[in-house]
C-alpha cells in the first residue's frame, strides 16, 4: 500500500511539477495507434476490468468467517442434538479441522476465562466486521500497486518513444543528408555525361582529320565518284569554319592547317579529274567531228549533247569547288580559274572551225552590210546562247570570263564587220545596222528558257542554285554598235555642214506662195503612205505636208530623226543643238532672199515664210528637248498641235511677241532659263512675227499717218510763225487738207482694208493654216490698224464744223469692220 502511495504521489508530482516541458496532449485513439497491447496485455486488462467490475464481499460475508467471529447458538452448534438421531461420529481430523480459533483451548471455568474469552470473540467480531474494509484498502493499495507499476512502464513507454522519435527524426535527418548526397552525385555524373560529351563533340572534328586523310590516300582518279567524297569534303569544310573560330584550343592552328591541305588536296582532285574528262572528251568529239559527211545535226549532238550529258556528273563536284573557291579565294580561286580555263579552251578549239566556215559562207566582202550584219549577228547570237546555257550546266560562276570567251567567239565575225562600217558612207545605212544591232539587243534573252523537268531526285544535297540569271547579247554587241554610232554620227555631222550649212537654195525650194498651193492638191494615196514613212518621228498633226518645208528643215528633221534612236542622249543633244542652229541661218537667209524678189508681196512672204519654219523648227526643239528639261521617253511631235506649240512659245519666251500680245491672250511670261539655240529661235520669231504685223498693217494706215503728220506740223508752223501781225492760214484752206481730200484719204483706207487686208489674211492662212495661230496674230494686226486709224480720226473730228463726225468710223464700228473682213 505504501507502494502504491508512492507510487501515485509520484505520478501526482511529475503532473504536478513536471521535470520535461509539458508534451503535446493525444488520445486514446492516437495512444492506441502508436502504442498497441498484445494479446496478452489485452486478457490481462480484461481480467482486471473483469475483477474491478465484481470487487469481493467482505470477510464477514463469508461462511467461515461467521463461523469463526461469531458464537452461533448452542442449538445451532450441535444440531445433532436436536435429533432424534446422533449425527454421525467424525472423524477425529475432521474433529480438528471443524474446530474454531476463538473456542476456548481449556474450558472455561472461571469468569476471568469468560472475559477473555468473550473479550476475544468480542476482538473476533470487531476484527470480523472491519475485515471488507480492510479487503477493500488492500485491492486499492494493489491497484495503486498496478497503477504504479502502470505509471512507470508508461513512463518507459515515454522514454522509449522518445527515443524512437529521436531516432526517427535522427534517421529522416540522415535520410535527407544522404539524398542530397546522392543528388550532388548525380548533379555531378550528369555534368561529367555532359562534359565528356562536349569533350568528345570538340574531338571529333579533330579527329576527322584522321577520316579525310584515309579517304584522301585512296588510289585512283575515281577517288572524287566515290559517294563518301563529297561527305568528307563538307565535313573539312565544317571543321575548317569550327577551328577557325576556336583558335585558342590548344594545337587548334596546326589542325587548322592540316585541314586546309586536305581541303586543297581534294579540290585538286576536283580539278585534275575535270581536266582529265574535259580532254577525254574533246578529243573524242574532234576525232568524230573530223569524219566525212557528217551532218549538222550530228554536229550540234557532238558539241552540246555529248557534253551535257557529262554534267550530272561533273556538275555537283565543280559545284562543290566553286562554293569552296568563293568561301577561300585565297587558296582555291586559282583551281577554279584553271577549270574555266580549260573548259573554253577546249570549247574554243571545236567551235573555231565551224565558227570560221560558217562566216566565210555569209561571205563578208560582197554582202550587203544590213544583210550581213543581220545574218551574221543573228547566228553569233544563237551560237553565244547555245554556249551560255552549256555553261550554264557546268558552272555557277565566272560570269566575267564567260563574256570574255563568248566576246572572242564574236571577234571573228567583227573583224570583217568592222571594216565595212567604219568605210560606209550611206547614212541610211548606218540606220538599218544601228537598227539591226538595237533589234537585237531590245530582243535580249530576259529570261533563261525553261528547262525540261527532270524526275524528282531524292539526292537533292548536290542540287545547286543558279547563279548566272540570263545572257545580255547587248554586252557583246556594245562594240560593233559604238562602232555603227560613231560612225553615223561623223556621216550626220558632214551632211549637216553639206545639206544644212552649206545649202545653196535652188529657184524652186523658193517658190512660194507657190509650193504651199501645190501641196494643198489631193495626192494619191501611194504618195501619202511612201511619205508617212519617211520619218516617223516628226509627223505634225497641223503641219503634215512636209512637202512644202524648206529643204533645209526637211534635212535636219530627216537627220536628226535618224539620229534619234542610235547615239547616246548626249550627244545627240549637241548635234541636234548644231542642227538646229544652222537650219535656222539657212531659213533666215532664204527668207531674206524671198523679200528681195517684189518689194510689196516678197517681203510679206519672205517674212509668213520664216515664221511658218520657225513654228516648225520650234516644235521640233521642243520635241527633242534640246534644252535637257525633259529627259523622259522620246514622243512623237504629232502629239503636239501648232496652237499648243505657239502656246508654249508664249509662256516660255521671254521676248517673241508685243506685251499687248500676251495680255490678249492671258498668259503670264514665262521666266525659264532657256538654252541659247531655243533662245536665238524665240527671237528671231518675234521679229518675224513683228514684221508680219507691221507689213499687214502700215500699208494701210500709212496715208493716215503721214497726213496726220502734216497736220500736226501745220499746226505747230502756225504757233511759232515770226510775223505776228500777219493773217495766219487755216488749216482747211490747204490744198491738201480740204474735206474732199480728208474724205478721200477715208474712202481709200476702207478701199485698201477690203482689198490689201484680204489678201494679207488669205496668205497667213496660207502659210500657217492654223486659225488659232492665223488669230493670234489677226488680233494684233487689227490693234495695230485701229491704233493708226482713232489717230487720224481724233485730227479730223473737230475739224470741218464736224461734217466728217458721220463718215469716220469709230472705233467699234472699224473694229466690226475689220472682224467681217478676217473672217470672211
Amino acid at each position: 500500500m505504501s507502494t502504491a502511495k508512492s507510487a501515485l504521489q509520484r505520478r501526482t508530482g511529475d503532473s504536478v511539477v513536471p521535470a520535461h516541458p509539458p508534451t503535446a496532449q493525444i488520445t486514446l485513439e492516437e495512444w492506441e495507434v502508436r502504442a498497441p497491447l498484445s494479446d496478452l496485455a489485452l486478457r490481462s486488462v480484461a481480467a482486471v476490468q473483469a475483477a474491478s467490475e465484481q470487487p469481493p464481499l467482505p470477510l464477514k460475508s463469508s461462511i467461515a468467517d461467521t463461523d469463526a467471529s461469531r458464537p452461533s447458538t448452542p442449538n445451532l452448534r450441535h444440531p445433532a442434538k436436536l435429533g432424534s438421531r446422533p449425527p454421525t461420529p467424525l472423524p477425529a481430523a475432521t474433529r480438528a479441522l471443524a474446530s474454531h480459533a476463538l473456542d476456548p483451548k481449556q474450558p472455561i471455568q472461571t469468569p476471568q476465562q469468560f472475559y477473555d474469552w468473550f473479550a476475544q470473540i468480542d476482538r473476533s467480531v470487531t476484527h470480523s466486521q472491519e475485515a471488507h474494509f480492510r479487503a477493500h484498502v488492500a485491492m486499492v493499495a494493489g491497484h495503486l500497486d498496478t497503477t504504479g507499476m502502470l505509471l512507470e512502464r508508461i513512463d518507459e513507454v515515454e522514454q522509449e518513444v522518445d527515443g524512437m522519435l529521436d531516432g526517427w527524426r535522427s534517421v529522416e535527418q540522415s535520410g535527407r543528408n544522404i539524398k542530397d548526397a546522392c543528388e550532388r552525385l548525380l548533379q555531378e555524373r550528369d555534368e561529367l555525361l555532359e562534359l565528356t560529351d562536349e569533350i568528345n563533340a570538340r574531338l571529333e572534328y579533330f579527329q576527322e582529320l584522321e577520316h579525310a586523310t584515309r579517304v584522301l590516300n585512296n588510289p585512283g582518279e575515281s577517288l572524287v565518284l566515290q559517294t563518301d567524297f563529297l561527305y568528307m569534303v563538307e565535313r573539312i569544310d565544317i571543321c575548317i569554319e569550327y577551328l577557325k573560330d576556336h583558335r585558342y584550343y590548344k594545337e587548334a592552328e596546326v589542325y587548322l592547317l592540316r585541314f586546309q591541305q586536305c581541303m586543297t588536296r581534294a579540290m585538286t582532285l576536283i580539278k585534275m579529274f575535270f581536266l582529265a574528262s574535259m580532254r577525254a572528251l574533246a578529243t573524242d568529239v574532234s576525232k568524230r567531228l573530223s569524219e566525212k559527211d557528217v551532218s549538222a545535226t550530228a554536229q550540234m549532238h557532238l558539241l552540246y549533247t555529248r557534253f551535257r550529258s557529262v554534267t550530272p556528273q561533273l556538275a555537283p563536284l565543280l559545284g562543290e569547288l566553286e562554293r569552296r573557291a568563293a568561301a577561300h579565294p585565297e587558296e582555291l580561286s586559282a583551281l577554279l580559274s584553271e577549270c574555266h580555263s580549260a573548259y573554253f579552251s577546249v570549247r574554243k578549239s571545236l567551235l573555231v572551225g565551224r565558227l570560221t566556215e560558217e562566216i566565210r559562207g555569209l561571205d563578208p566582202t560582197r554582202t550587203e552590210l544590213v544583210e550581213l550584219t543581220n545574218a551574221g549577228c543573228t547566228y553569233l547570237k544563237q551560237l553565244c546562247t547555245d554556249e551560255f546555257l552549256l555553261f550554264r550546266e557546268f558552272f555557277d560562276s565566272g560570269e566575267e570570263q564567260l563574256y570574255a570567251y563568248l566576246e572572242s567567239l564574236c571577234d571573228y565575225l567583227y573583224d570583217d564587220l568592222r571594216p565595212r562600217i567604219l568605210h560606209e558612207t550611206r547614212l541610211t545605212t548606218l540606220c538599218e545596222v544601228c537598227t539591226v544591232l538595237q533589234a537585237l539587243t531590245v530582243l535580249d534573252v530576259t529570261e533563261l528558257p525553261d528547262e525540261p523537268p527532270d524526275e524528282p531526285s531524292d539526292d537533292t544535297e548536290h542540287s545547286k542554285p543558279n547563279g548566272i540569271g540570263k545572257l545580255h547579247i547587248s554586252r557583246l554587241l556594245q562594240m560593233v554598235l559604238q562602232d555603227a554610232q560613231t560612225r553615223l554620227f561623223f556621216k550626220a555631222q558632214a551632211v549637216i555642214q553639206t545639206d544644212i550649212r552649206n545649202y545653196i537654195p535652188k529657184q524652186e525650194d523658193l517658190a512660194y506662195p507657190d509650193k504651199l498651193i501645190e501641196v494643198r492638191r489631193p495626192e494619191s494615196q501611194f504618195d501619202i503612205k511612201e511619205k508617212e514613212a519617211v520619218s516617223r518621228l516628226f509627223q505634225l498633226s497641223s503641219l503634215d505636208r512636209k512637202g512644202s518645208w524648206y529643204p533645209t528643215l526637211q534635212k535636219t528633221v530627216w537627220v536628226l530623226s535618224q539620229l534619234h534612236d542610235y547615239v547616246k542622249p548626249a550627244i545627240f543633244e549637241d548635234i541636234a543643238q548644231e542642227a538646229i542652229g544652222l537650219c535656222r541661218q539657212s531659213l533666215i537667209s532664204s527668207s531674206s532672199i524671198l523679200s528681195q524678189r517684189n518689194a510689196s508681196a516678197g517681203a510679206l512672204d519672205g517674212e509668213l515664210f520664216l515664221v511658218r519654219h520657225l513654228l516648225i523648227l520650234k516644235e521640233v526643239a521642243n520635241t527633242l528637248a534640246v534644252a535637257g528639261k525633259d529627259n523622259q521617253s522620246r514622243t512623237v511631235l504629232g502629239d503636239m498641235s501648232v496652237p499648243d506649240t505657239v502656246t508654249s512659245i508664249l509662256s516660255k519666251t521671254t521676248a517673241l511677241l508685243p506685251e499687248a500680245l500676251f495680255t490678249s491672250l492671258g498668259m503670264p511670261r514665262g521666266h525659264e532659263r532657256i538654252r541659247d539655240t531655243k533662245h536665238d529661235i524665240d527671237q528671231d520669231l518675234k521679229r518675224a512675227c513683228q514684221n508680219v504685223i507691221s507689213l499687214c498693217s502700215k500699208p494701210l494706215c500709212e496715208p493716215l499717218r503721214e497726213w496726220v503728220d502734216r497736220v500736226r506740223a501745220f499746226n505747230a508752223s502756225r504757233s511759232v510763225s515770226s510775223h505776228p501781225n500777219q493773217p495766219k492760214p487755216l488749216l482747211t484752206e490747204q490744198a491738201w487738207a480740204t474735206q474732199s481730200v480728208a474724205e478721200e484719204l477715208h474712202g481709200k483706207f476702207v478701199e485698201a482694208c477690203e482689198r490689201d487686208l484680204r489678201i494679207s489674211v488669205t496668205r497667213l492662212r496660207l502659210y500657217l493654216e492654223d486659225n488659232r495661230t492665223v488669230s493670234i496674230l489677226l488680233t494684233h494686226v487689227k490693234e495695230a490698224i485701229v491704233d493708226g486709224y482713232m489717230t487720224y480720226r481724233d485730227t479730223v473730228w473737230n475739224m470741218y464744223a464736224g461734217t466728217l463726225k458721220r463718215t469716220v468710223y469709230s472705233e467699234e464700228s472699224l473694229k466690226q469692220s475689220l472682224n467681217v473682213i478676217c473672217d470672211s
